[in-house]
């Protein structure tokens, strides 16, 4: 297993990229504790971990309180002993769709905030305890929007290109007490839309061209793709445990390419 003895932490784990990373992990071997806000979801990824044979540990927080963030994390050390892996997945519901002349301060400002929020205050959080072992892998997540250009999704594409800057700066800052940054950018996916906050941000899209979410993604698919389709969950889930593995131990400052070749590096 690639993750045999491995504490893992993931924030948004009941979240559909976060539980299907938490999946992942516990099926290479993990212990992994999920931190989200919805003791429901968080409770259904757990029981899914355990039917499996894994072992999954639960916590309702709020991730943009750094001060409880900061004590789940010396809770799981004192739990587990360590921890190896973090991924933050969180979502934040947030408006795309409307273009610049439409778009309020508010609504450009308010994923820029909470996302890049969010991922300082995990880092924070996780690194101490990583940088006392001398290893550990913080993973990030991000959109094609980071690089992409058009209308609809100026806040959005924004907070997405700070977080891939950010996952780039902090492997400089972590990098010398053995922590590896890596950044998952995955395309849409599709499968993620009915347990994603996702579906209402594509709805603003959809109402904006009198069309469907369904009907939008299968032409960006078709069209917009090399591989003519979007990523699957496990795709993305699978690959979260590898790069968090000793495997790609090589690997930091890095923003893994999950598109199905919507983005070409």
């Amino acid at each position: 297993m690639l993750l045999e003895g491995k504490t893992a932490v993931v924030y948004g784990g009941s979240g559909a990229i976060g539980g299907a990373a938490a999946r992942a992990f516990a099926r290479e071997g993990a212990r992994v504790f999920l931190v989200g806000r919805t003791v429901e979801g968080l409770r259904h990824t757990a029981n899914e971990i355990a039917d499996a044979g894994g072992r999954a540990d639960f916590d309702a927080l709020d991730v943009l309180d750094q001060a409880a963030v900061e004590r789940h994390a010396r809770s799981v050390v004192d739990r587990a002993g360590s921890i190896d892996i973090a991924l933050t997945a969180v979502g934040f519901p947030h408006v795309q769709g409307p273009p610049f002349a439409e778009l309020s301060l508010a609504d450009f400002e308010q994923p820029i905030a909470a996302y890049t929020r969010a991922n300082f205050i995990t880092a924070k959080a996780v690194s101490p305890h990583m940088a006392a072992k001398g290893r550990g892998v913080i993973l990030t997540l991000s959109t094609p929007g980071a690089r992409m250009t058009g209308s609809g999704f100026l806040g959005y594409g924004t907070t997405c290109g700070a977080v891939e800057t950010f996952s780039r700066l902090l492997a400089g800052e972590l990098g010398g007490k053995g922590i590896r940054v890596v950044c998952l950018r995955p395309d849409a996916i599709p499968e993620a839309l009915p347990t994603s906050h996702a579906r209402g941000v594509f709805e603003g899209f959809a109402r904006r061209f009198d069309t469907t979410v369904e009907a939008i993604l299968e032409s960006r698919a078709a069209s917009g793709t090399l591989l003519g389709r979007f990523p699957k969950l496990d795709e993305v889930a699978d690959y979260a445990a590898f790069v968090a593995s000793d495997r790609a131990g090589a690997m930091t400052g890095a923003i893994a390419n999950l598109t199905c070749g919507s983005l070409v590096d």
